[in-house]
């Protein structure tokens, strides 16, 4: 099991909305309607990002923050002062002086994500994350600048797999850091009796799992199993087990030619009946709506796409 990788299953850009821009003094933006997650990265100077629930953070060129918070938030240029306070004025040089704001590149690019997994992926997220320059993301924000100005074929499905390589890159740093905030789940996988149990539902979610089995699978009573699988995942098994599913489900109800029941057998219900009161009760939306609405989005995101193009 890739923890991240589930986090990112099914999450892939599709017409996402890029600006390049250059700060020298701060503005407010709040997102477009429909983009559920935008991905910061700076290009050139320092820049001090915010949103109304947090504390403030600043970025050097090379770093990037993810904002996935529906509040508006503020992006400036920073100033040598603002790095010293922040501590990352290391290799500042004399004409960074404390009042100085001297400008600021950035590249932006926004996922119009509106599915479950996006949103699963959102709500393992705080609104504001900030993680420092690395040596392996700084080649693909260099790579992502020069795209964004250039006008060669094939530009947005260019675009949007850069996008997908930076998110990826980026959540890996920053579920490294040490001040990092993974959901409960995901802490969990290195649990001695959690971890196995977890770690058999994302590889096998077709298989009939009862708690009985999750727990011999963990080695240990059924009543200490469900015990701890909800202390430190936060809902029981086999709640946690149909949500999971349903994750898997969406992104399967997204594939051409998928139909109720071909889903309904991968993620383990016998029929589509079962599976259809499933997905509404979790999703709030049936299978076939969900389609649907599926379909509307792609057709209103590519034309958005279009329009800017």
């Amino acid at each position: 099991m890739d923890a991240l990788g589930d986090l990112l299953r099914g999450v892939r850009a599709d017409g996402a909305l890029f600006n390049r821009t250059v700060l020298t003094r701060p503005w407010e933006t709040s997102r477009a309607d429909g983009v559920a997650l935008e991905l910061i990265t700076v290009v050139r100077g320092a820049a001090r990002i915010s949103v109304a629930s947090g504390e403030p953070r600043f970025l050097r060129e090379g770093g990037a923050a993810i904002v996935c918070t529906g509040e508006p938030f503020t992006l400036a240029a920073a100033g040598g002062g603002d790095l010293r306070a922040a501590g990352l004025d290391a290799g500042l040089g004399a004409g960074a002086s404390a009042g100085s704001s001297a400008g600021c590149e950035l590249v932006t690019g926004a996922y119009q994500l509106d599915s479950s997994v996006g949103r699963r992926l959102i709500s393992a997220l705080p609104p504001l994350l900030a993680v420092p320059a690395g040596e392996e993301c700084m080649p693909i924000v260099e790579l992502i600048a020069a795209e964004i100005a250039a006008d060669r074929p094939g530009r947005q499905y260019v675009m949007d797999r850069m996008l997908d390589w930076m998110l990826a890159c980026t959540l890996r740093e920053w579920f490294d850091l040490p001040e990092a905030c993974p959901p409960a789940w995901y802490r969990a996988l290195g649990d001695d009796v959690v971890g196995p149990a977890l770690h058999a539902m994302h590889d096998e979610p077709a298989r009939p799992w009862t708690v009985a089995a999750l727990a011999a699978r963990a080695q240990v009573s059924r009543a200490a199993f469900a015990r701890n699988f909800t202390d430190l995942v936060g809902r029981p098994p086999m709640a946690y087990l149909t949500e999971w599913r349903m994750t898997l489900a969406a992104e399967l109800l997204a594939e051409p030619g998928a139909t109720v029941a071909s889903v309904a057998a991968q993620v383990g219900y016998a029929d589509g009946f079962g599976f259809s009161d499933a997905f509404k009760r979790i999703r709030g939306i049936a299978p076939s709506g969900y389609r649907a609405s599926l379909a509307s989005r792609g057709e209103n995101a590519r034309a958005l796409s279009a329009r800017s193009a």
